[in-house]
């Protein structure tokens, strides 16, 4: 491993190089018992072999001890994972087959690690590119039958088929209704916002969020029992506040927010967390988490989590807020390319090899993105261990031209 002293370099946006202290490790203790106060999953990405084809319209050759071997850690921390979602490039280069073998093996390891599973369910193997109605309710049945079979509880999340198929609110009460009716267990309801994926324009039948959550709130009213949670990924608290204030009794809210989760699954309990007044009497005061920036923060979640286990409200702050900086980089425009960001830090983290990713898209982010990324995680304590991963960069800076 390179030699590194205690200082990192850093390359801003007109290539000027500057040296940051390298912080030391956070120190944070993987729980004894499980996390009470919230429901949190991390939203994990797939790791390709390095010596793959990992070009974009390549099929998916992943390196399953990595792949396998993160999510592992994830459970090591007490968070549960959210599996073959748009964290792990669905629609973005993790092709079908891959998809199905990921969610069987993923399924088999929660049950090795006593870990709790979700795993997403799309149209995504049908190829052509426009189906009718009824085919988009065939597609979505079809994995979320495999996704019980394989034990792992479903996260319905939002087709492009529908999207495009859908004439109105109405198709998608009649779709959904008919999806939700063929499910053997209540399953979580994902809403993608356009920032992640901008061919979701108008889901649930309008541009407006209000008239779409209007749609949505119906869709769960109207098939009780159907539904266990619902995932918002809009970048928008105040939407999410507003949707969770009058969710059915028994449906959790799971905050997609990678911009402002601090507040919203600190809620009323942390007072001092920044997030959209709730109204008098709302009976939800905060969200849960489903999130790909955990995956990201794993360990600085879990320690924060249970800081509110502990009733410690600033040390939840302490702890996490930082963290949220970091994350609104990660997830900075072109927001889909966040995926990119999950797994570098991963490779910085030494839970990858190399820093590859299905479909080449580990050359998304350019340089300067990346050396902030590594400023924030230093400032948030989300270096792993510090010294290998301020070897790693010191690698990739040389490789890319940059002597630190």
């Amino acid at each position: 491993m390179t030699d590194v002293s205690e200082k990192i370099t850093l390359v801003d946006a007109d290539g000027a190089l500057r040296r940051v202290a390298l912080n030391d490790a956070g120190g944070y203790a993987r729980p004894t018992r499980p996390l009470r106060s919230r429901v949190a999953y991390a939203a994990a990405h797939v790791v390709p072999v390095a010596w793959g084809d990992n070009t974009p319209g390549r099929p998916a050759q992943i390196d399953w001890d990595a792949t396998l071997g993160f999510r592992r850690a994830v459970y090591s921390w007490g968070l549960g994972v959210a599996d073959a979602m748009d964290t792990a490039q669905r629609n973005m280069g993790l092709d079908a087959a891959a998809v199905r073998e990921l969610i069987a093996r993923s399924a088999a390891v929660a049950r090795e690690e006593g870990g709790s599973v979700v795993v997403g369910v799309n149209t995504d193997h049908v190829e052509e590119h426009a189906i009718a109605l009824d085919e988009v309710v065939d597609a979505y049945t079809e994995q979320l039958h495999f996704a019980e079979e394989q034990g792992a509880e479903p996260v319905l999340m939002a087709s492009r088929h529908l999207a495009r198929a859908a004439d109105g609110a109405a198709d998608y009460l009649r779709v959904y209704g008919a999806v939700l009716q063929a499910a053997g267990a209540p399953v979580v309801l994902h809403w993608l916002g356009t920032a992640f994926d901008p061919e979701l324009a108008g889901y649930f039948g309008a541009d407006d969020r209000q008239s779409a959550s209007d749609t949505l709130l119906r869709i769960i009213e109207e098939n009780p029992g159907t539904v266990s949670g619902l995932k918002m990924s809009l970048l928008d608290a105040e939407s999410e506040v507003a949707v969770r204030e009058r969710l059915p009794e028994g449906v959790r809210m799971y905050t997609g927010d990678d911009f402002n989760y601090v507040g919203l699954i600190g809620g009323a309990d942390v007072p001092a967390a920044t997030q959209p007044a709730p109204s008098d009497g709302a009976a939800r005061t905060h969200s849960d988490a489903l999130l790909g920036a955990f995956a990201a923060i794993a360990p600085v979640a879990s320690a924060a989590i249970q800081a509110l286990d502990a009733g410690d409200a600033d040390g939840y702050l302490r702890i996490l807020g930082p963290t949220e900086e970091l994350s609104r980089q990660v997830f900075a425009a072109p927001t889909y390319y966040y995926k990119t960001g999950v797994a570098f830090l991963a490779w910085l983290n030494g839970h990858q090899p190399g820093h590859q990713m299905v479909g080449g898209l580990h050359s998304a982010r350019g340089v300067p993105h990346l050396s902030r990324v590594v400023e924030l995680a230093n400032a948030a304590n989300a270096l792993e261990d510090p010294p290998l991963a301020a070897a790693r960069w010191s690698d990739y800076l040389r490789l890319n031209g940059v002597e630190a």
